[in-house]
């Protein structure tokens, strides 16, 4: 290869650190995750102290008597924040194992008994269709811990939230539809289904 071609396609391992500060941030989801599961069992057993501190991480507004306690509600609303956490991680790991993957070098992964079952037909075009669907079921989480706590949010906030939402999901569809369409284009004859 000559010098400026192997300069460019070695250039791809600029991504590494990238990927590495990925690694990082999903650590700090690890860590977050375990904080608020702690608190909401603390809080399970009594401890006044983990409730206050799950009421203004959730941003749960108690009752007008003042009574704080740990009801469906507020347990509905942690859970739904630790499962935001676990789908962002899925994408965290998307992102990092199929970028590396599709952009960085092989794996070479291929008979291990750990993985990923889509990343043998990972590639640019189905990362983003992943990673959209990702993108949405997030967005509904947050759009489903607002609607729970709707009296805590003013309306156009939530009705902003909800046309963020039908955005993600419009746009989802949209890259779908697209790499649909240029993956038909580009299949031999008797390959399409």
């Amino acid at each position: 290869m000559r010098p400026l071609p192997a300069l460019i396609f070695a250039s791809r391992w600029l991504q590494l650190p990238l990927y590495l500060g990925l690694i990082l941030a999903q650590a700090v989801y690890v860590f977050h995750f375990w904080v608020e599961l702690v608190h909401l069992i603390e809080a399970a057993f009594g401890n006044t102290q983990a409730l206050d501190t799950l009421v203004k991480s959730v941003g749960y507004l108690p009752p007008t008597d003042g009574q704080v306690k740990l009801n469906e509600t507020l347990i509905m609303l942690v859970v739904l924040g630790l499962i935001d956490v676990v789908m962002i991680s899925n994408l965290l790991i998307m992102v990092i194992v199929g970028g590396y993957e599709t952009f960085v070098s092989r794996m070479n992964l291929e008979g291990h008994p750990d993985q990923p079952e889509w990343l043998d037909h990972v590639n640019a075009s189905v990362l983003k269709v992943k990673l959209a669907t990702a993108i949405i079921g997030i967005s509904s989480i947050h759009l489903l811990k607002s609607f729970i706590s709707a009296a805590n949010i003013d309306e156009k906030t939530l009705l902003w939230q909800t046309l963020i939402h039908l955005t993600f999901l419009l746009s989802a569809l949209a890259i779908a539809a697209t790499d649909r369409l240029l993956g038909h284009g580009h299949k031999p004859a008797g390959e399409e289904h």
